[in-house]
């Protein structure tokens, strides 16, 4: 953090207008914006019929960008040119950062960027840009490091002014268009801001080199620490102890994130110790979302976060990196309690980002907005629109019993179920979530639990076929590299672990959709976003540490060398570009973009794990495929770079915990010799899936030119060949092997 006298200095400088906006629910009337259409192209179709004037956003592939090249806003994309115009003019530079599916983004858009007045007043006196930050997430942490530092507070919209040289001296978030309830309206802000600009220059100048100074210095402090041992594991498990909701499940209270990489954390600490309330922690977390209406039960899917305590009343966007990450912790869940509902989750995710998120090439497309149109008026949207039911509505589609067996399993009710709705959003709306168990269903309604089940899936696919006749909320059909590794990995566990070819074959689509549109072969260099026929952008470490994450999780789906070479050579070129040679870990940027002030790390993991965390368990599990010791040693060495910050809050780092775990086992190596393709085969390979094995790696030898190539690795491998004709495995640790055994029942007592 920043120390306090520069925190003082800068609220000292620009007095009252330093007043953080949050971006809290009812400050905006939210049903009443300018629609936007299902894909960006329509909508930018639909502007030009209407003749409206686009500013220099028109250009962009951003779909969050071009949904405000209509603004009257004189909005520049972040680059060179903008920043050559704020020297010239001498003017600050206004910087609003967002994505295409944020409702508040949206709500301040119609506001105020809509709004002829406040864009006259933002086009005099200053120059606007305008950044995507899921397509730049570098220089969103930068301005949200300033803003968190300035005000305690961050969120999106990001709204920060910066001197010409693109050092920040004011930040906040949502701005309301008018003061009220005790809050600075954005006229004023801006107003404030421009006066104090030609006043007190000097002053803003020095303040915003101390600020960018400090962010720096704290930027890089070494944090490096070894010999963490187990202990933190247990101080990690605790924390998140102190922090489970035990009535609703979950961590804290209000508003609830899915945060699947502590899941992850607490099965693995389960494993490793057997502490039961770890992994009751995590499955009873997973059972409340998957139960709740941050669940979508028609049509599958998690929305983003719960507003409400019991998980009921979600903000409805819904994001790829969600679904990625959420369908292998119920796949996790599966695997270690055998409960197919945990399966039947995973897979409804997965069909979900199928039907929705794939693109024709073989990405995956971003995100869905949380708002759409409404069925009253199409011309109008609100949250949730496209997701809610009226009673009256259910009671239409469905025949007499089955509606009442439907409401009674999901409270659907007369005056609407939806009990969190602070602000009358909502009305006499149903949100579909579970609130009897068929059990409880069958016996209210004397039938059998499979004849309940039957008809309510019945039921679900008539509403569903009802529901996507609605118009639906915009998708932001970008393709995010690092998303899509993700995504990618998400696959290939459901591929396996549920036994379903269409999903490997989906995995495999997208890895080669990435590597030979978005990586140049030659360097092995990624690019960050694919859309509209484009690849561009400098990619980050993220994209190439949860690419290199897929490749590896598709190599120990499909046993194909092939994606092993490439997640090999892909970290060959994220250690020359992000390396930290001198404390150790890696950068989240490479050097390359000069209008970058700062080269930060990432120190927090929230809804995502960060870019070191998967790079550092990505060299691990090489170093044990391939012996590299080196690389062995670079994984443990990225881990321990962040001990001082893992030490004293290693809550923050779940996904670093994993890799740390990770470390303190040696794993074993689980070999299968045989076609891939042959039933044999695939028997000895269920008993490996089918188990939840996180200190164990899977490799793969048949005789042919993945055999020799690994081993080149690993020279033992050419010993490794079938028993008898019989597809064979072997279990290794340290590369000393059992005896091989050629029956899966007897791999299984093995694995066991």
């Amino acid at each position: 953090m920043i120390p306090d006298n520069i925190f003082k200095t800068a609220y000292i400088l620009l007095g009252a207008i330093f007043i953080m906006i949050q971006t809290t629910p009812g400050i905006a009337a939210t049903n009443n914006r300018a629609p936007y259409d299902h894909t960006i192209a329509a909508f930018i179709e639909k502007k030009l019929n209407e003749a409206a004037k686009p500013n220099k956003l028109i250009n962009e592939k951003s779909p969050y960008l071009l949904q405000h090249a209509f603004n009257p806003v004189d909005w520049y994309p972040w680059g060179e040119e903008a920043f050559a115009k704020a020297r010239e003019l001498n003017r600050p530079i206004f910087l609003s950062i967002g994505y295409s599916t944020c409702h508040w983004c949206h709500v301040m858009a119609h506001e105020s960027f809509e709004n002829e007045a406040i864009a006259a007043l933002l086009n005099t006196y200053f120059i606007c840009i305008k950044i995507d930050r899921e397509e730049r997430p570098d220089i969103d942490k930068i301005y949200m490091s300033a803003a968190q530092a300035l005000t305690g507070q961050g969120g999106w919209p990001l709204s920060v002014f910066l001197t010409p040289d693109l050092k920040p001296f004011y930040a906040g978030t949502y701005f309301p268009p008018e003061s009220k309830y005790g809050r600075p309206g954005f006229p004023d802000i801006l107003e404030s801001v421009h006066t104090a600009w030609n006043e007190k220059r000097d002053q803003i100048l020095v303040s915003a080199d101390r600020i960018t100074g400090s962010i720096r210095s704290n930027a890089l402090l070494a944090e490096g620490e070894e010999n963490l041992g187990e202990g933190i594991l247990a101080k990690g498990a605790e924390q998140f102890a102190e922090m489970f909701d035990e009535k609703y499940a979950g961590f804290g209270n209000e508003p609830k994130f899915p945060r699947p990489i502590v899941y992850s954390f607490l099965f693995r600490h389960y494993h490793r110790t057997g502490d039961k309330k770890s992994l009751d922690m995590a499955l009873r977390t997973l059972e409340s979302m998957a139960n709740g209406g941050l669940h979508d039960h028609l049509g599958g899917g998690f929305h983003r976060y719960s507003t409400d305590r019991e998980w009921q009343v979600p903000h409805f966007e819904k994001m790829l990196y969600d679904q990625a990450q959420l369908a292998i912790s119920y796949l996790e869940a599966y695997q270690i309690t055998g409960e197919k509902n945990h399966a039947q989750t995973a897979r409804d995710t997965l069909d979900y980002v199928l039907r929705n998120l794939s693109s024709p090439e073989g990405g995956f497309y971003s995100a869905e907005d949380a708002d759409s149109p409404t069925p009253e008026d199409p011309t109008k949207k609100s949250e949730g629109a496209f997701y809610l039911w009226h009673m009256k509505e259910i009671d239409s589609l469905l025949d007499g019993k089955t509606a009442a067996l439907f409401k009674f399993r999901y409270n659907i009710i007369p005056a609407g179920n939806i009990f969190y709705d602070p602000h009358g959003e909502f009305g006499d709306n149903n949100i579909i979530h579970i609130h009897k168990s068929l059990e409880e269903t069958a016996a209210k309604f004397k039938i059998s639990v499979e004849d309940a089940e039957k008809s309510l899936e019945e039921a679900k696919l008539i509403l569903l076929k009802k529901r996507n006749k609605r118009p639906r909320s915009h998708l932001d059909d970008k393709v995010i590299t690092s998303w899509n590794g993700l995504m990618i990995s998400g696959f290939a566990h459901g591929g396996t672990i549920l036994s379903e070819k269409r999903y490997l074959e989906a995995a495999k689509k997208a890895a080669d959709f990435l590597l030979s549109t978005l990586r140049d072969p030659i360097t092995n260099t990624l690019l960050r976003r694919y859309r509209d026929g484009n690849a561009g952008l400098e990619a980050h470490l993220d994209d190439y540490a949860f690419l290199v994450q897929g490749l590896l999780d598709l190599y120990e789906a499909s046993l194909d060398m092939k994606w092993l070479q490439s997640a090999m050579d892909l970290t060959k070129r994220q250690i020359e570009l992000f390396w930290d040679a001198e404390n150790g870990g890696f950068f989240d940027t490479s050097t390359t973009d000069s209008n970058r002030i700062l080269r930060l790390k990432s120190d927090y993991e929230g809804a995502k794990p960060s870019g070191n965390s998967v790079a550092a368990l990505n060299l691990l599990r090489m170093a044990e495929m391939l012996d590299k010791d080196d690389w062995r040693d670079m994984g443990r060495n990225t881990v321990n770079s962040m001990g001082r910050l893992l030490k004293r809050s290693p809550g923050g780092l779940p996904q670093l915990l994993v890799a740390h775990n990770f470390t303190l086992t040696k794993p074993r190596q689980i070999i299968i010799a045989g076609d891939f393709e042959e039933p044999a085969t695939k028997a000895m390979l269920h008993e490996v899936y089918s188990r939840f094995l996180p200190q164990s790696i899977l490799l793969h030898t048949d005789g042919g030119e993945g055999q020799k190539k690994l081993a080149e690795y690993l020279p033992f491998i050419k010993n490794i060949k079938q028993i008898d004709g019989k597809p064979t495995a072997y279990v290794c640790q340290d590369y000393t092997c059992s005896l091989p055994v050629t029956a899966p029942e007897d791999l299984a007592k093995m694995l066991e």
